[in-house]
């Protein structure tokens, strides 16, 4: 039994197709315009209605009576050619073998491996077949034959079966086989880009299904046509090249991609320039090559110069066209923009060698702004400026910095100038680029600038010295004691003005001083410890007013330092006082005293009571320390309320004395509670009150 797939048109019945699949061509010298290579024979069986032809190559075509020719002269197209033929009712494919011929890119022999030769002589029960070609994308009608299995010696009632991708796996029902005739047909559209060959298994079966031989694979490569377009899928394009490059010099590179088949012309690309914008100094100011894509510069270095250029940025439409760039290629755009990055090539340059500026004396601030043309790109560091002042500041008076939005140097007084030391000043300045200049590039006379300044005259106010002015008396001095002579001279040497003086703040009210001379005495007495002298220091503030026109004010401090003296006698806490009576604590009060002045005229105090108005033998007062004392009771008294005069004397020379009444109530305790007749009686128990005093003690 042997089975073969048919290849041409030779059986009894009509078998739609070309009758020859396989066809020889000697490759000649060079194929002729014109001039016919062949003639092939191509039936659907039904009257070739509306017959097409398509071949692999685009330098030939097929006319409608079957004959090759070539479209243009031309000495190499490959080792082979494929004819595609299509009417409504059928479509073949045919392999013209050109002898000689040499490989180029594209060739689809490379894809389809094809068997050049008869079937090789098999051994008993072996199937051999050659692969099926059908090409992507067909229309209408389906199925559609496209190749046939015969077997002579298939036994009676034995069949065909297909089997493999396409057929019972995904994607199904692609493939069918009849199994009686053993035609091969497809069912639907193929696309080369989602599957480019199925693999398929032929068998012969007895009526049980039994397979008789087999399987034997069955190829069918589906044959690339030219259906997509290259596209630039890696964007957005932006390249930048340094101004002043040379010719030749590489931007960026461009590559687009090609679904259709690598290995043929179908995805071959060549790339070109369709536009650029815009044209000017050169429409062609760059090259892109047709075959790596690699986008160069063509124009001289003095070309690419960014400064005189009418825009730094060019944007090119680039095109990638498949089928090696040949006009029935399919194209792709995108745009590559390309960007002149500037050097440092422009130095900066003063507008004006010399600027003037005026300032008052005693101001502060920006008195000019220096301005300076610069050729470069003003959002780089070869335009931003940077100024140095390098002569005529010895005192730092002046300092410089930059404007970061106009790139002016701004020159400020920061030390206030003085009309009567000097009232002209003369700066040198420079200014250099925060980027280095080319080596070919250096500063010249330009980038540097005079400046003069002229300090104007102001009324300016009377200076007292020493300020603050300090002096040290004693409190309570008599009115009418001179402190001190202030002192303030008027800094406008030049002028000869006169000078008067006023107090300008006396809190208390103390002080005068005499208009004409400053000498400052006292109105009152001073006291240390009045509420506006803190820390024994007493502030005023005077003023001393020139003759200008209008007149100039100088303010001067004056602080006046009291010495204490015993002038403050001290005063006893607290002064009311309860205990129960029938105490068995006698302990009345715990007694402390203060004083306003200053040691050694406070402590230690001599606590005492006032024995002229007071029995014997009844209160008694002991010292616990220098500020505190302790009254107690010699005795239990009767319920009612007592006045104690104590005495209390401090420590000066001479001391002061103060006589206190501390108020004594004698209450009656009894199931805790206090009675003291409603005369203000404390409801908080004598020993714990005690007890806390001698505890803080």
């Amino acid at each position: 039994m042997q089975v073969l797939l048919v290849t041409s048109a030779d059986d009894l019945e009509c078998t739609p197709g070309f009758q020859r699949k396989v066809l020889h061509i000697h490759q000649p010298a060079e194929f002729i315009e014109d001039q016919p290579v062949l003639n092939l024979t191509f039936s659907d069986c039904k009257g070739n209605e509306k017959l097409h032809y398509e071949v692999s190559s685009p330098h030939f075509k097929v006319n409608s009576d079957g004959t090759l020719v070539a479209l243009r002269n031309i000495t190499a197209v490959g080792r082979t050619l494929f004819v595609h033929a299509r009417t409504p009712h059928a479509e073949d494919m045919a392999e013209l073998v050109i002898v000689g011929g040499k490989d180029i890119q594209g060739s689809l022999q490379d894809i389809f491996k094809f068997a050049r030769t008869s079937p090789v002589p098999r051994q008993k029960r072996s199937i051999v077949v050659s692969p099926i070609l059908i090409p992507e994308n067909q229309r209408q009608p389906f199925p559609r034959d496209v190749g046939k299995v015969v077997d002579s010696d298939r036994p009676e009632g034995s069949k065909f079966r297909l089997t493999g991708k396409g057929v019972d796996q995904d994607p199904k029902g692609t493939f069918r086989i009849n199994e009686n005739t053993g035609s091969v047909s497809v069912t639907r559209t193929l696309d080369r880009e989602t599957i480019a060959t199925y693999q398929l298994f032929v068998e012969t079966t007895d009526a049980s299904g039994k397979t008789l031989e087999g399987p034997v694979p069955l190829e069918v490569i589906v044959i690339d046509q030219n259906d997509n377009r290259p596209i630039f899928r890696e964007g957005p394009y932006i390249g930048h090249v340094m101004e002043g490059s040379p010719t030749g010099t590489t931007v960026m590179r461009m590559t687009a991609f090609d679904a259709d088949d690598p290995a043929t012309d179908n995805a071959l690309l060549r790339y070109n320039i369709r536009q650029q914008t815009p044209d000017k100094p050169s429409p062609n100011m760059f090259y892109i090559d047709p075959e790596k894509g690699d986008i160069v510069t063509v124009v001289s270095p003095a070309l690419l110069d960014r400064e005189t250029l009418e825009n730094p940025k060019y944007e090119l439409i680039i095109e990638a066209q498949d089928m090696a760039g040949l006009d029935v290629g399919l194209t792709g755009t995108a745009t590559a923009t390309i960007v002149i990055d500037d050097k440092n090539d422009h130095s900066p340059k003063f507008t004006k060698k010399e600027f003037q500026a005026t300032v008052e004396e005693g101001a502060v601030g920006v008195i000019v702004n220096l301005t300076v043309e610069d050729k470069d790109d003003p959002t780089t560091g070869a335009w931003r400026a940077a100024y140095t002042i390098i002569n005529g500041n010895p005192g730092q008076s002046f300092e410089i910095h930059t404007n970061p939005q106009t790139n002016e140097g701004m020159l400020s007084v920061v030390k206030p100038l003085d009309y009567e030391i000097s009232a002209f000043h003369t700066l040198l300045i420079k200014v250099e680029n925060e980027d280095p200049l080319v080596p070919d590039v250096s500063y010249g006379p330009s980038s540097t600038a005079t400046v003069h300044i002229t300090v104007l005259d102001v009324n300016e106010g009377p200076v007292f010295y020493p300020d603050p002015m300090m002096v040290t008396k004693q409190e309570n001095i008599s009115v009418g004691s001179v402190l001190l002579t202030v002192n303030a001279t008027d800094p406008d040497s030049l002028q000869h003005q006169t000078i008067r003086y006023s107090v300008y703040k006396d809190p208390a009210g103390w002080l005068s001083i005499n208009p004409i001379n400053g000498t400052v005495d006292t109105t009152a007495v001073l006291d240390r410890e009045s509420p506006f002298v803190h820390n024994s220091v007493y502030t005023a503030l005077f003023l001393a007013i020139d003759s200008g026109n209008p007149p100039a004010t100088g303010t001067g401090t004056l602080l006046i330092t009291l010495e204490d003296i015993n002038d403050n006698a001290p005063v006893i806490y607290p002064t009311v006082a309860e205990v129960c009576d029938d105490a068995r604590n006698l302990s009345v009060v715990i007694l402390g005293a203060s004083d306003k002045d200053l040691h050694p005229n406070t402590d230690p105090f001599k606590f005492e009571i006032h024995k002229q108005t007071v029995p014997d033998k009844v209160w008694k007062i002991s010292k616990i320390n220098n500020t505190h004392a302790l009254v107690s009771l010699l005795q239990n008294l009767n319920k009612a309320n007592y006045n104690l005069p104590i005495m209390v004397t401090d420590s000066g020379k001479p001391p002061m004395t103060n006589i206190t009444d501390l108020r004594v109530q004698v209450c009656s305790c009894k199931n805790s509670k206090v009675d003291c007749n409603g005369a203000g009686a404390l409801h908080l128990s004598l020993s714990l009150l005690l007890f806390s005093l001698l505890s803080l003690l």
